[in-house]
């Protein structure tokens, strides 16, 4: 649990820290020259509107009402461990015998009085096994509270990584409008001169009508993310205007096998120890719960008729002839027997969860790499002499256009690929419980002890 908590204060100070690995973690809240991650300026008068990591994180651990309930559960599985723990209350009896009846017994004049006091003694430890039990169970909602928590982390840092992504499509498309503006007005002087055919300009309109019918949509999906990025803290209608952060910034990935041990630091696996123990309590208790309990009582008895008094004891013992319990340690068994199977079936989900998660990363990597490198800076090219060469007639409308598109679709798809980047790693380390710069950190300690 020591391991989760230190990755539940990585996450929770991951904007605010110093370290290399947050940045690519969740999204340095830098500035990049990029031109897929240069974020436009702030509007004057809402600087204080713009939101970063940190403050997201922040209000996702104040404000989310999941979160806040799995809390009420740990204190309702306190209780019951206070309650577990408790001695059994004694019983006090008052007990009137031979009154009310005939010739010397009118009244109460041969009235017997007994007032007893008894107590339920519970054997083979009873008391301490249930404690323990419940003990047990307080320590599982732990667990599920930091899961939980983790989740709450992990979504509120995925959400803000696609915010981030629609603020880039959004500025992607309306940096395609002004273009196709721009095209537009080319094309008409060019109409004008008598250069080109007419049916150029039309061409040129519908192009521009496309891209802002693009543009709109894409403003229309920033908002949708932003909605769903509040509501990680309760609200229904996010109240920052931006989101502050770059999504640029990756880092090379450790190997694949060195992370693979760290699959049972993940808290979806590290419960299942505390779960097992808390089975084989149960199982236990059953079985003490087969031992009967006594019941010793002490009092004194009063009689009307000689006006004496007595002492009166007695023990209660019932006898297990029937009810021996079995019928619940079987139940007890067969749920610990349960617990295994679903222990081994959670490890297998979470290997392959952090299987698909890593590959997503590597492929999104090599990909996003690819395209900042080589691809992206070609189109690039491309499109500006292609652009040059339509205002010289060298190319015609066509010619210029296609690379138009072909420049914006690698500059999506470079985000996209940036987007899936972020949001895979952030799901590595939830997995693993473990940041990434660690465990490459580790590695490259343990080769430098080599040589």
């Amino acid at each position: 649990m020591r391991r989760i908590l230190t990755v539940l204060v990585g996450l929770y100070l991951v904007a605010m820290a110093d370290h290399a690995w947050s940045r690519p973690l969740l999204i340095a809240a830098t500035a990049s020259n990029a031109a897929v991650s240069k974020q436009p300026s702030p509007p004057p008068g809402q600087g204080s509107d713009a939101l970063n990591l940190s403050k997201a994180l922040t209000l996702a651990l104040k404000h989310n009402q999941n979160l806040a309930a799995y809390a009420q559960e740990i204190r309702a599985k306190d209780a019951a461990t206070l309650q577990a723990g408790l001695l059994p209350n004694p019983e006090l009896s008052i007990e009137v015998e031979n009154f009310a009846g005939q010739d010397e017994l009118q009244g109460f004049d041969g009235a017997e009085t007994t007032l007893a006091l008894s107590q339920l003694v519970e054997l083979g430890g009873k008391r301490g096994k249930r404690r323990q039990l419940a003990t047990l169970e307080k320590d599982l909602a732990d667990w599920d509270y930091q899961a939980h928590k983790l989740e709450v982390l992990s979504g509120t840092a995925k959400a803000f990584i696609q915010v981030l992504a629609a603020q880039q499509q959004v500025a992607q498309a309306g940096e395609l409008v002004h273009l196709s503006e721009q095209t537009l007005s080319a094309v008409t002087a060019r109409v004008e001169a008598g250069k080109v055919p007419p049916v150029e300009l039309i061409r040129a309109q519908v192009e521009l009508a496309s891209t802002r019918t693009a543009a709109s949509k894409t403003r229309r999906e920033l908002e949708a993310a932003r909605r769903r990025l509040a509501a990680f803290w309760g609200s229904t209608r996010p109240e920052f205007q931006r989101a502050i952060g770059d999504l640029q910034t990756i880092s090379q990935l450790p190997p694949e096998e060195e992370f693979e041990g760290l699959i049972k630091n993940s808290p979806d696996l590290a419960r299942w120890s505390t779960e097992q123990k808390q089975r084989q309590a149960a199982v236990t208790l059953a079985r003490t719960r087969a031992l009967p309990d006594l019941t010793l009582s002490l009092g004194i008895r009063n009689s009307q008729d000689s006006d004496s008094n007595a002492l009166v004891a007695g023990i209660e013992f019932p006898l297990p002839l029937f009810d021996r319990n079995q019928g619940a340690i079987g139940e007890a068994r067969a749920t610990q027997e349960k617990s295994r199977h679903e222990r081994r079936a959670a490890e297998t989900e979470a290997r392959t969860a952090l299987a698909e998660a890593w590959q997503s990363l590597a492929a999104s990597h090599t990909e996003a790499t690819s395209l900042r490198d080589e691809i992206l800076p070609g189109a690039q090219s491309a499109f500006e002499a292609a652009e040059f060469g339509y205002r010289e007639g060298k190319f015609d409308f066509l010619q210029m256009i296609d690379a138009q598109r072909t420049l914006f679709k690698v500059k999506g798809q470079y985000l996209q690929a940036l987007t899936t980047y972020h949001l895979a790693r952030t799901e590595v380390e939830r997995l693993t419980g473990a940041p990434l710069h660690d465990i490459q950190e580790s590695a490259t300690n343990q080769n430098h002890d080599l040589r």
